[in-house]
């Protein structure tokens, strides 16, 4: 069984942007209640954890899920989150551990032969870096194709229209970093 995790409520708060006078005002308890239980002088009751909760915007699970610091920095091979709509020839794998940072970590594979959003070209805010691991990779910017080989490279906004697209006869495998994170 595990127990509640005192420390993570105040980094919860704090990642909130709440002083502990606004949580206790938001649960309807002191001040003096909610800093006892950050330094785990004691526990809430179920009651007052649950308007915790809720001011938090959080899970009761938060407060007492076994999170060491290899969880919050480290994908495990066998892990990755993987992203394909069915029918879909791409695959995105997060290699981000989260989403809360400003930047998100991808492997992209795109089978041969295939288009990424070959119904036209996506926008969105921030920028791309991608690194060719094996295959080959177009990348259409606008009106410009970029074709790019094994250990080659491209950086650009993201605000520019593009899409990717593999015109070769092995799996496109290309690693990408992108802000902020959209997955």
């Amino acid at each position: 069984m595990s127990e509640f995790d005192h420390d993570r409520l105040r980094e919860i708060r704090q990642q909130k942007g709440m002083t502990i006078k606004d949580l206790a005002d938001a649960c309807s308890v002191s001040p003096s209640l909610i800093s006892q239980v950050e330094r785990g002088k004691v526990t809430p009751t179920l009651t007052v954890f649950w308007r915790i909760c809720n001011a938090l915007d959080t899970h009761m699970q938060d407060f007492f899920e076994k999170r060491d610091a290899e969880e919050t920095m480290v994908v495990r091979r066998g892990q990755r989150k993987i992203i394909q709509l069915p029918d879909s020839h791409l695959r995105y794998q997060l290699l981000s551990p989260n989403l809360k940072g400003q930047i998100e970590f991808l492997l992209v594979e795109i089978d041969p032969g295939q288009a990424h959003d070959p119904e036209g070209l996506v926008t969105h805010a921030g920028e791309e870096c991608g690194y060719v691991l094996e295959g080959e990779l177009i990348v259409r910017l606008d009106d410009q194709e970029i074709h790019l080989y094994e250990g080659d490279s491209i950086s650009f906004q993201s605000s520019t229209p593009h899409r990717f697209a593999n015109p070769g006869d092995v799996t496109s495998r290309s690693i990408w970093a992108m802000t902020p994170p959209t997955f």
